[in-house]
Order: C-alpha cells, then sequence, then structure tokens
C-alpha cells in the first residue's frame, strides 16, 4: 500500500505497550486532524488502550463511540494545554499529573502543538517513552520532530505516530456516526420532505467568515434547486446565521444550539452537502462522510483543507495582507522578509471568494456527471 511506505514509521515500535496517553485538548477541527494518528497507533499497538488527555467535550463525544480512543481523561485547563469552558477557571495541572502518573502510561505522544507548554506537560507523565512535536521554543521530548508551520495537520500529526513505529493506515479522518446521533438529529429536524443541504456562516476567528449575505445567495440557489436548506451555528454564531436567514428572502431552517456535536454529526450524514467556512463543523462533515465546498484562507488551504476532490471543493482565497490596514500577514512565520506579520485587524479575508465559484462546485458536487463519483 502506498501510503503506508510514505508515511511509514521512522523508529521501531516500543515493546510491551499496555496503554499510550495522547494529548490533544483543543477544538473540534484540531481534533478531527489526529484522527488518522490515532488510527495508526491502533494499528500498531492493537492490545493497547488509548486514552486521550482532552477537553470535556472530547468525553462526551467519545461516550460509546467506536473509534480509536477507548477512554478520555479530561485535563484541566491550563495556559497552552485548552481553554477553560464557560464556568471554568484556569487552574495548576499538579494534582491531574499526579493521578496521571499513577495510570502508568508507555507511552504518551504530543499531538497538541508545538510544545512550549505540552512538552512539560506530556514529560511530566512519567511515560516510559514520549513523542511529539517541537518548536524552536520548547523543549524536547525522548522522540521529536521539528513543529513547522505550513504543513497539513493530518501529515504533522500521523510524522508523530511514526516516532514511536506507528505507520499510517488512513490519511483520511474518519468518525463513526452512531444511532444515538441520527436520532438526536431526527428529533429536532424531523423527516426531510427533500434532500438537504447544510450551511455553516461561523467561524471563531472572524477572518475565516465569509461574508453573511454570500451564503445567503448560496441558499437562495440552492433552495431553488430543490434542496431543503439548514444553517447551523453555534450560540455565540447566532447573530451571524440570523443575518444569513434574513438576507436570504427563501424559507432556510436556522439550527442555533439545537444539536449537541453528536447530533450534528447525525445531522450532516444526513445532508448531501455542507457548505461551510474552514471551521470544525465543516471538517465534521467530511468525516462522517458527508460532501463539503470549504472556504479557505490560502494559508488553512495548505495545512488543513481535506486533501480529496471526489467529494470534497476547498476554494481558496488569495488574500495575504490585511484589508484594513495591508499589513502582509505571512512574515511572521517567514521572519527574514520584510513586513509585520501580524495586525490587531480581524476582517474577513476570504471576500474575495466569489458566489459563483461556490454555487458551481455545490452543484457539481450535488449532481454528478455520469462516471464522476
Amino acid at each position: 500500500m502506498i501510503i503506508p511506505e510514505l508515511l511509514g514509521p521512522v523508529a521501531g515500535r516500543v515493546p510491551d505497550v499496555a496503554r499510550i496517553a495522547v494529548l490533544r485538548a483543543n477544538a473540534l477541527g484540531d481534533f478531527i486532524f489526529v484522527l488518522p494518528a490515532l488510527e495508526a497507533l491502533r494499528a500498531a499497538y492493537p492490545e493497547a488502550e488509548i486514552v486521550l488527555l482532552g477537553a470535556p467535550w472530547h468525553a462526551k463525544l467519545w461516550r460509546d463511540r467506536p473509534g480509536p480512543v477507548d477512554r478520555v481523561l479530561v485535563v484541566p485547563p491550563a495556559p497552552g494545554i485548552r481553554h477553560p469552558e464557560p464556568g471554568e477557571a484556569e487552574s495548576t495541572p499538579h494534582a491531574f499529573l499526579a493521578a496521571a502518573r499513577a495510570e502508568r502510561f508507555d507511552l504518551a505522544l504530543q499531538l497538541h502543538g508545538g510544545g512550549a507548554n505540552s512538552n512539560p506537560f506530556v514529560g511530566a507523565l512519567g511515560a516510559r517513552v514520549t513523542a511529539g512535536l517541537r518548536a524552536e521554543d520548547a523543549p524536547p521530548l525522548d522522540r521529536w520532530i521539528r513543529y513547522v508551520y505550513y504543513q497539513h495537520e493530518v501529515i504533522r500529526y500521523l510524522e508523530v505516530a511514526g516516532l514511536v513505529g506507528a505507520g499510517a493506515t488512513t490519511i483520511v479522518p474518519a468518525l463513526a456516526v452512531t444511532d444515538a446521533d441520527r436520532a438526536e438529529a431526527a428529533g429536532v429536524l424531523g423527516p426531510a420532505a427533500r434532500p438537504r443541504v447544510a450551511l455553516h456562516p461561523g467561524a471563531t476567528d472572524t477572518r475565516r467568515r465569509w461574508p453573511a449575505e454570500r451564503f445567503a445567495e448560496v441558499a437562495r440557489e440552492l433552495v431553488g434547486d430543490g434542496y431543503e436548506v439548514l444553517v447551523t451555528g453555534t450560540p455565540a454564531e447566532r447573530e451571524v446565521v440570523d443575518a444569513v436567514v434574513a438576507a436570504a428572502g427563501v424559507p432556510v431552517r436556522p439550527q442555533v444550539g439545537t444539536l449537541g456535536l453528536g447530533g450534528l454529526a447525525g445531522c450532516y450524514a444526513g445532508c448531501e452537502l455542507v457548505v461551510s467556512n474552514d471551521t470544525g463543523p465543516l471538517h465534521l462533515a467530511a468525516a462522517v462522510g458527508t460532501a463539503t465546498v470549504g472556504i479557505y484562507w490560502v494559508g488553512n488551504l495548505i495545512t488543513v483543507a481535506n486533501p480529496l476532490r471526489g467529494r470534497h471543493r476547498p476554494i481558496s482565497s488569495w488574500t495575504v495582507r490585511c484589508p484594513v490596514c495591508a499589513v502582509d500577514c505571512t512574515p511572521g512565520i517567514y521572519p527574514h522578509r520584510p513586513g509585520d506579520g501580524e495586525c490587531p485587524h480581524r476582517d474577513s479575508f476570504v471576500t474575495d471568494v466569489p458566489v459563483v465559484e461556490v454555487v458551481e462546485a455545490a452543484r457539481e458536487l450535488l449532481r454528478p456527471e455520469p462516471g464522476a463519483p
């Protein structure tokens, strides 16, 4: 098979491994990208228990869900580890680390980022062997690979898995949809009278948000094509969802906070297509097998866009200068080049993506020509 040959182990397996800790405690899309690395670990260590060190939402997601995660340990919110959820306060991880050391992990993998904060955390777990990423400001682990920003996230974490002898089995993140997920979605949405399409106009980083009126234009076109259009969003994204609904001028169904994460997976699994900014729900949709049209800033196109084209169409903005102050926002990654690299503005960097490209991509996926997937 080609994939294991290209992303095979670069070091030997560790003997006598019974328990593996994997630190990945950030957001939804970030977690989707490590699923192939977790599958590689499962294949290389089929008898070992894989314990995800994650956030409370990880524990809910993996309750009774088949997949490579056996158990979730919720890590405390701490700088560089994870942000507190509503009602939580940041804390020191001392008590957690003492309990984690009692688990006697054989392997501990840092799949969390550059490692300035996370490498000391993983090192403190007391595992026999540690492995992970290392930026220039991070301490080393037993086995490490340099964190270089412009690399696809899935490949980045597969390389870490290779450090402990776990070759890639897939490069495609996949998440199982359970009967409970489908039941939750059906209970909220009811039966579909027409084929469904979902739009997700939000994103935590407002620079990745395509304008709401553009999503509204897409909604009008797809309703005109005979689809039932859902507009999904978190409670924090209610304003942008409401803006899409108001501008659409046709019947669409807003879904803000009506579905849990499992229910959203069930919802997307029942859709013909999801059109979204580059954000967690877009990557969730692809992971449950739904076709996607994603709107990306060019830098994120490199690091996170789905590499497959049979069912996915990432559409790139080519804007690199802030639309407010014209600062080139890439040189921070390339310090030897001129430019500031950072600015305080958070205006959209993806407004140069035209509606017609999104609609054409959506129609091509919804109505494939004979012989196409």
